[in-house]
């Protein structure tokens, strides 16, 4: 939720105090190998939908742990 804080203070959003952001890592087998995959479920209650996207996008770009992953796993953001 770090990213998403700071993303929102950059952007001059006030961060919803029910903010959440349910996340699911899969482990799955291709061949012979293992890989990985995550599902983010985001929830900004009383942001329009459109700032809420923009700032779900901010946040991953600046999340470190998205920048680590970014390119080596699978990640779908949704925003409930």
């Amino acid at each position: 939720m770090g990213a998403m804080k700071l993303a929102a203070a950059k952007m001059k959003i006030t961060l919803p105090a029910a903010a959440a952001i349910d996340t699911e890592i899969d482990l799955g087998t291709a061949g012979d190998g293992y890989f990985l995959q995550a599902r983010l479920q985001v929830s900004l209650p009383g942001l329009e939908t459109e700032v809420a996207l923009a700032l779900t996008e901010a946040a991953h770009q600046t999340c470190p742990y998205s920048k680590a992953t970014r390119g080596n796993i699978d990640v779908v953001i949704s925003l409930l």
